[in-house]
């Protein structure tokens, strides 16, 4: 088995376009505690979220600027600097209005008094004109607001989440998450175009696996922070008082179950970054037994059973350069399977046998007859063509080693990976278990 990472020639002339988008998260509380409005997008073989129960939301469009005029409570520079931009940050809060209006017909707006618009009392012809006017343009809540006299509520909405859409991916969106309380004086309305459902739950039974709703992974993730407050007061004072709202951006990565977002906070996101930073393939969430990983052009990782089919699987790498010779660290104690998959994965002639624990691997000599099992000294150097191992002391028995491959910056560490603090020259920690992370300083 072998995963390979993305070569030059395989990446995409251009970077996909990421869309700016906003998303209105509707509140109320329910019976038995805080409720969510979820939305049920129509089906459609172009659309990657179909058929996907969703918040209402949609991308910024250029009419959202001109709605800065039918704004109240906030004005660009205090929108801007709530999101973090220099400019334009208004735009996402009317964008956020606008695009709950449109697919759900929910307004936040309030009147000549101050008050929120109470659509439910406006005559059913008045009410289709608005929706059918609000589905032929984005310019058409503008004309509403003009005509009616009425402003976007924007300081209505609280600013809670931010996620960027991973790389590889068909379409990319830059979405900020707001949230609001819903009006006590309107109905939620699907257009019946975008959205054909609506339903009102409990984020907990959202995300339930028993309510077998199709749900995005920012969608679920969203949710699951939603189903920890118990009502809509405490909610919206928690958004308010966030003082710092980071970026989120999962990444595509493959495994045993196919592919699928890797979050943030998972132990293999940041090696997924390293080997496939375009989402391009090659990235993997778990680890399987025998599987052959390029983890650099100089570094490529075998996987496999140290002898005990029942304990954690174990990494050996190899380390050198295309034509050249080759260093195999930490190969030893290796099941027969593990030892074939070696076998079988060697880039070119392995010259050096070496072991983080510092114990001489003549074992593997009866396969690589040519290679040195001699245990280096702290200080030497190995030079592999375009790679170089720096030999250091390991932190167990004095015969423990780490090796530092200079190019990379990537300390081969064995079973320990908390001891490069100080080094500044390493910038990546590969273990004898675990996934390739960043040093912790």
């Amino acid at each position: 088995m072998t995963a390979r990472s993305p070569d030059a020639s395989s990446l995409p002339a251009s970077p996909r376009p990421v869309r700016m988008a906003a998303t209105l998260i509707v509140l109320r509380d329910g019976s038995d505690g805080l409720e969510v409005l979820m939305l049920r997008r129509a089906e459609k073989a172009d659309d990657q979220n179909s058929g996907a129960s969703v918040f209402p939301g949609g991308v910024i469009d250029a009419h959202d600027r001109g709605l800065h005029e039918s704004c109240s409570g906030l004005d660009d520079g205090a929108a801007s600097a709530r999101l973090g931009l220099s400019e334009g940050g208004l735009d996402y809060y009317a964008a956020a209005i606008r695009e709950c209006f449109e697919e759900a017909g929910v307004l936040f707006a309030t009147d000549a008094a101050g008050q929120i618009v109470a659509l439910d009392d406006l005559p059913p012809a008045q009410l289709a004109a608005m929706r059918q006017a609000a589905e032929q343009g984005t310019d058409a809540l503008l004309s509403l607001c003009r005509q009616n006299g009425w402003k976007l509520a924007t300081d209505r909405l609280a600013y809670f989440s931010h996620w960027l859409t991973p790389p590889g991916m068909p379409r990319r969106f830059d979405t900020r998450f707001f949230l609001a309380t819903m009006p006590e004086v309107q109905s939620v309305r699907p257009d019946g175009r975008e959205t054909v459902e609506h339903m009102w739950l409990r984020p907990s039974e959202a995300v339930a696996p028993a309510r077998g709703l199709k749900l995005m992974n920012v969608t679920r993730r969203i949710l699951e922070g939603l189903a920890q407050f118990d009502s809509v007061a405490g909610l919206m004072t928690h958004a308010r008082d966030l003082k710092h709202i980071p970026r989120v951006m999962p990444r595509l990565a493959d495994g045993p179950k196919g592919r699928r977002p890797v979050n943030m906070e998972e132990p293999a996101y940041e090696e997924v970054g390293h080997v496939d930073p375009d989402g391009q393939g090659g990235g993997r969430y778990a680890h399987e037994a025998g599987l052959a990983m390029r983890l650099s052009a100089r570094v490529l990782r075998v996987t496999g059973e140290a002898g005990d089919a029942s304990g954690p699987l174990v990494h050996s790498y190899f380390v050198g350069t295309a034509g050249g010779d080759w260093a195999l660290i930490d190969a030893l104690p290796a099941s027969p399977a593990h030892i074939e998959a070696l076998v079988a994965a060697a880039p070119g002639r392995v010259r050096w046998l070496l072991s983080t624990h510092g114990h001489a691997e003549e074992a593997l000599r009866d396969i690589w007859a040519d290679a040195s099992a001699v245990v280096p000294a702290p200080g030497e150097r190995i030079e592999l063509g375009e790679a170089t191992l720096r030999v250091l002391q390991g932190d167990g028995d004095a015969h423990s080693r780490r090796f530092l491959l200079v190019e990379d910056g990537m300390l081969f560490a064995g079973s320990s990976a908390d001891h490069a603090a100080g080094e500044d020259e390493v910038r990546w920690i590969a273990a004898r278990h675990g996934f390739l992370r960043r040093p912790r300083r």
